[in-house]
Formats: structure tokens, C-alpha cells, sequence
């Protein structure tokens, strides 16, 4: 059975399996194949698509401070990448203080944020934004540079919950060789105790599978060590996270950590790469460039409105490799609507025709679609068997073909 050949119930059907946290099961080929069932979901409402935001610590990993919040909040709205989605404004390490008050709570750093957390989070809220908070499933931070919450994380929950916190990346430093899905479980259960809805992101670097069980914990869990700005980094990322393709849905991301677009150690093709496979995976769109002072070229990666809708797409459903021949790769998932996304990518040195047949994504030989150009903003109308591009060295294509 082809994608395009559902019937209108049984698509209806998967769709609603997908949302209540069943894997798809879609198999290399793109079909509905054998389904690998999901763990339960967190229950708190949230991540029914991909968040989308920013981060500190790719750009700005020691300057943390309650200025460049304010200002990247301002940038945020002024730019217009709010508008798209970008919501949430995310703290990492070093915030807080090395050591907890007299009664063992968390302090933000007196030098770094002066105004306090919550005047932050105020400000963060009037820009109509969202904001997030870093902490660890151990003692201390990577950094070492304050307490992590193992031991205490109803207290910690709490605090974040009094400030208004909407999001939180936890880290797995420092463990002290306690299974992760205890660490993980007891913040889960703690945030959920606060009443407050608050995003929970696993940073457990994939160590333990966690697409396995982190599902009914929280609403994103890492399946790779951290990325760097380079090529090999970002697309070694995308392979790792593509084998737990099956395990992401609606209210629970793969996610191969925060896109260094725009951060100048990859070419502007590299990361037109770089966007496309995490927009194509449902990964997280957490940028990590400084958006305060954006250029041209890096703008329009991460405000294209049509790849962004492929990453936020209702049925979210993650697209993966269906095909390589050598250096050369078709990644492709199945949208609403019918649709299927294709990235053409060419992993190798030189020039190369990239190809993908109807039979690699799951079309029927004998539809005809028309086929859009994600990067380009056009259309070509009544392409039959395949689609295929003339890619330079680490180039790709985006496409979305709708059936006739």
C-alpha cells in the first residue's frame, strides 16, 4: 500500500494512533509497515509539534548573562522569527550561584542576573515569549559551576515553577551512576506536581536509548553526544538520531541536539543541509546562532515558512533515510494532506545527480505530482517515477510532493 493509496478512515486512523503516542512503524521504504508501539506519553499538553526557540550555549557558552536574555527576547520579536514559532527563550549552565541558600535553594547568580529570575521571566512573558531553564540529573552541572537537582528535585520543581519557568533542559552530569530513568522520572513527576505546564527536555546524550522510555517522562530526549560546528558533527547527528525515527510523535521528540545554523564554521549549503534534515526529522528548532545580529544568509534558513512547516507538520511523523548510494542520499516522511517531504542530499566531494524513485518513498510508479522546491519557493507541476538534482559538494534539495 502506497501513501497516497489510504483511504480516508484508515489515514485517519494512524493519524490519531500517531497522536496517542503509537509509533507509525513507517519502514525504509516510507510505507506503513510493521509498528513498533510507543511508550505511554507525558501527560502535560505539551511538544504536540517540535519546539522551536533558542539557546545560549552554542553561541555563548560562558557569557550567560540577564542581558543577552533581554536583548535576544527583544531580537526574537523584532526579527520576526516569534512569528514563525520561535518561542521560547532557553538558559544554559551557569545561571545560578555555586551554592544552594540556607534552606537549599537554588540562587541565580548574583553578578549574572541581578534582576533575579523571575523579573526575567516577566520580562521574557511581556514579549509575548516563553522561557526555559537549564539544570542536572546529578550533583553539580557539566560546568561545575552550580548544584545539579539530584536529591532535590521537588524543591528544585518548585522554584522553577514560583519563577514562571516554561521549559526545562536537564543535563546528566555528575549522576553518580544512577539509572537515568529514576533521575529522570522523579523531575518528570516533579514538575507535574507544580501545576505548571512546563516543557521537559532530556539531555541524557542518548546513552541509555532513552527513545525507549523517555516518552512518558518527557516531551524531548537527546539521542546524541553534543553537536559541534562542523559538517562531520552535524551530519554524524543526523544519522545517530534517524535509527529512533519510530519512537518520535506528538507530545515526544528525537532530538539530535540545538542547530548551530549561523554560527560561521559551516558553509551557507552546509546548513541550508544542517536546517533541512532536523525540519525534516521533527527535530527540535532550537537555534543557537546570536540573533541580535543575524546575517541575510543565515535569516533565510531559519525564517523559510515552508520548511518550517514541514518540522511542524499536525501528523509528525519523523522522515528519515530511505535510500544511499554511496555518498548520496534520499531522506523522505510522510506529511498531512497526502504529502510526502524529500531532502536530496549530497554527502560526497564532488557534483552528483541525486535521485529519488517513487518506489524509495513510498509512491505508487504510476502517480503524478507536482513538486515543490522548499528552498526556491517554486513549483514543478506533473512529475511522474522519480525527482532528482544536480547537487554541488554537502548540498541538498527540499521538496514536498503533493499528488494530483
Amino acid at each position: 500500500m502506497d501513501c497516497f493509496s489510504l483511504s480516508l478512515p484508515l489515514f485517519l486512523l494512524v493519524l490519531s494512533t500517531v497522536s496517542a503516542g503509537a509509533a507509525s512503524g513507517i519502514n525504509q521504504n516510507g510505507k506503513l509497515g510493521e509498528s513498533r508501539p510507543r511508550r505511554d506519553l507525558l501527560d502535560n499538553g505539551l511538544g504536540r509539534t517540535p519546539q522551536m526557540g533558542w539557546n545560549n550555549y552554542n553561541h555563548f557558552p560562558t557569557q550567560l548573562n540577564e542581558e543577552l536574555i533581554r536583548q535576544t527576547a527583544d531580537a526574537m520579536v523584532s526579527t520576526g522569527l516569534a512569528a514563525l514559532g520561535y518561542e521560547y527563550i532557553n538558559l544554559d549552565d551557569r545561571w545560578a550561584e555555586q551554592n544552594r541558600d540556607s534552606q537549599g535553594n537554588l540562587v541565580p547568580n548574583a553578578t549574572r542576573f541581578p534582576s533575579g529570575i523571575k523579573a526575567l521571566a516577566d520580562y521574557v512573558h511581556s514579549k509575548g515569549l516563553k522561557i526555559g531553564i537549564y539544570g542536572d540529573a546529578g550533583t553539580l552541572t557539566c560546568a561545575k559551576t552550580m548544584p545539579g537537582s539530584l536529591g532535590y528535585e521537588e524543591q528544585d520543581a518548585n522554584t522553577f515553577a514560583s519563577w514562571e519557568i516554561d521549559y526545562l533542559k536537564y543535563d546528566n552530569c555528575h549522576n553518580d551512576g544512577i539509572r537515568p530513568q529514576e533521575r529522570y522520572g522523579k523531575m518528570s513527576k516533579a514538575l507535574l506536581a507544580t501545576g505548571r505546564p512546563i516543557f521537559f527536555s532530556l539531555c541524557e546524550w542518548g546513552d541509555a536509548n532513552p527513545a525507549t522510555w523517555a516518552p512518558s517522562i518527557g516531551n524531548s530526549w537527546r539521542t546524541t553526544g553534543d553537536i559541534k560546528d562542523t559538517w562531520g558533527s552535524m551530519i554524524s547527528k543526523a544519522d545517530l538520531n534517524d535509527m529512533w525515527a519510530s519512537y518520535a510523535g506528538p507530545g515526544g521528540w528525537n532530538d539530535p541536539d540545538m542547530l548551530e545554523v549561523g554560527n560561521g564554521n559551516m558553509t551557507t549549503e552546509e546548513y541550508r543541509c544542517h536546517f533541512s534534515l532536523w525540519s525534516l526529522a521533527k527535530a527540535p528548532l532550537i537555534l543557537g546562532c546570536d540573533i541580535r545580529s543575524v546575517d541575510n544568509d543565515t535569516f533565510e534558513l531559519v525564517s523559510n515558512k515552508e520548511v518550517i512547516a514541514v518540522n511542524q507538520d499536525v501528523l509528525g511523523i519523523q522522515g528519515k533515510k530511505v535510500n544511499r548510494t554511496g555518498d548520496l542520499e534520499v531522506w523522505s516522511g510522510p506529511l498531512s494532506g497526502n504529502r510526502v517531504a524529500v531532502v536530496l542530499i549530497n554527502r560526497g566531494l564532488s557534483t552528483a545527480t541525486v535521485t529519488a524513485e517513487w518506489s524509495d518513498i513510498g509512491l505508487n510508479s504510476s502517480v503524478i505530482v507536482d513538486a515543490r522546491d522548499l528552498w526556491q519557493h517554486s513549483t514543478t507541476t506533473t512529475i511522474q517515477y522519480q525527482v532528482n538534482a544536480t547537487l554541488d559538494s554537502h548540498a541538498c534539495k527540499m521538496y514536498v510532493l503533493t499528488p494530483q
